[in-house]
């Protein structure tokens, strides 16, 4: 099998990796892309913090519930093939970030209630919905995380790219708050990739951002989220 122009590792309830995706979505369409979607937990990244103390309250359920969604999605590679993930995490990402928030909606996203109607949405069967509880599939989960790690070390979050795998570069990132127009996004791209295949480039950073531009986030299309300081890629309490 041919080697993809890029390799996307996602966690499906991040929202700067989501707001990435649908940025390299429009490059990838624009520049005739073959995309493939692999996975990265934040939730095994971070299996050695203490959660009660390091992040904000919805974090643990957050995160647990983004585990829980990629064992379907590794089910459905298994049995449906890559092509399947794709669509699968665009209406994941769809339900859980192009709508409002509501309370308890980081449990509820790592539940049969929540998958069921996106899985009929993609044309995938509702059995999938048995991997939320299945661990089997947490090794495999484990090695993608560990294998986007290795090409970027290991202080980074989600997305990781790699472009022109096997020997192109790879990078964390970018991390972008507001979608591009189409004219923009391959500029961006070409920005992004032009620095980041300099040999000697490691790091360009700031940890202010602003919110996702969401409606998750009650942000709208033309407004600029409120601005926070997020440590090492998420709003950790502590260091």
């Amino acid at each position: 099998m041919a080697s993809p122009d890029l390799r996307f590792w996602f966690d499906p309830v991040c929202p700067f990796a989501w707001m990435t995706s649908k940025w390299v979505r429009q490059v990838a369409a624009q520049r005739e892309y073959a995309v493939e979607w692999r996975f990265i937990s934040l939730r095994l990244l971070n299996a050695h913090i203490d959660y009660d103390t390091h992040f904000p309250p919805e974090y643990e359920a957050g995160h647990t519930a983004g585990l829980r969604l990629l064992r379907v999605a590794a089910r459905a590679r298994a049995e449906h093939g890559p092509d399947a993930v794709g669509p699968l995490y665009a209406a994941l990402g769809a339900q859980i970030f192009e709508t409002p928030n509501e309370p308890g909606d980081e449990v509820r996203r790592g539940t049969r209630e929540f998958l069921e109607p996106i899985l009929a949405e993609v044309d995938l069967p509702a059995d999938l919905a048995d991997a939320l509880d299945d661990a089997v599939w947490d090794e495999q989960i484990q090695a993608e995380t560990d294998e986007a790690l290795a090409l970027t070390g290991k202080d980074v979050g989600t997305p990781i790219l790699h472009f022109q795998p096997p020997e192109g570069v790879a990078f964390f990132g970018p991390v972008i708050s507001r979608l591009p127009s189409e004219e923009e996004a391959v500029a961006l791209w070409d920005h992004v990739v032009g620095l980041a295949s300099f040999p000697g480039f490691a790091e360009l950073k700031r940890s202010l951002r602003e919110r996702p531009q969401l409606p998750a986030f009650g942000v709208r299309p033309g407004e600029a989220g409120t601005q926070e300081d997020w440590h090492g890629g998420s709003r950790r309490q502590k260091r």
